[in-house]
């Protein structure tokens, strides 16, 4: 399956919404929880909606088909295997905590299920090289880290509003 960065995939493309890309996928598999759905597709999908039914997140899973990017495995390999591929194309890789996320609008995560010997029979038991085992696409901004201005700007939004809840019992 290819990836189109910041749009998705050919099955579901950031803001469109559920309807269109279960006339496709059929109905998830598993509803989720909150706004995200798993889908029976090879390779699975798994999609994040916003509040008004439209995709915001869609992310494959390792497993089945393998992922690409311009002829380029994502999954089923070594991650830094697959950052210094993309590096050569001019890609820079920005980490995050499983994993890293591509200006284009993607990143490659690793949630450490698969070691080492799955991919590699040679690879001693303790081999720390982690497995690429997904990819989330939607537009970078998705992926980046908010700068201090904008957490600031969140921190003053959230003490700004009343509270809810059991107050006044």
């Amino acid at each position: 399956m290819e990836i189109l960065p910041g749009e998705g995939v050919a099955l579901a493309k950031v803001g469109e919404t559920r309807d269109v890309v279960e006339s496709r996928v059929g109905p998830p598999v598993h509803p989720g929880r909150g706004r995200r759905a798993v889908y029976d597709t090879d390779p699975m999908l798994v999609i994040s909606y916003h509040a008004d039914d439209t995709v915001e997140l869609v992310e494959i899973a390792d497993g089945g088909e393998e992922v690409f990017f311009e002829g380029i495995q994502l999954t089923g390999r070594f991650i830094d295997d697959v950052v210094a591929e993309l590096a050569e194309r001019g890609l820079r890789a920005e980490p995050f905590d499983i994993g890293f996320s591509f200006v284009p609008g993607f990143a490659i995560f690793s949630m450490g299920s698969r070691t080492a010997r799955d991919i590699d029979p040679t690879a001693s038991d303790d081999d720390e090289r982690s497995v690429v085992e997904g990819v989330s696409v939607a537009p970078f901004d998705y992926f980046r880290e908010p700068t201090e201005e904008e957490l600031d700007a969140l921190v003053r939004e959230h003490e700004a509003k009343p509270p809810t809840g059991a107050a006044g019992r």
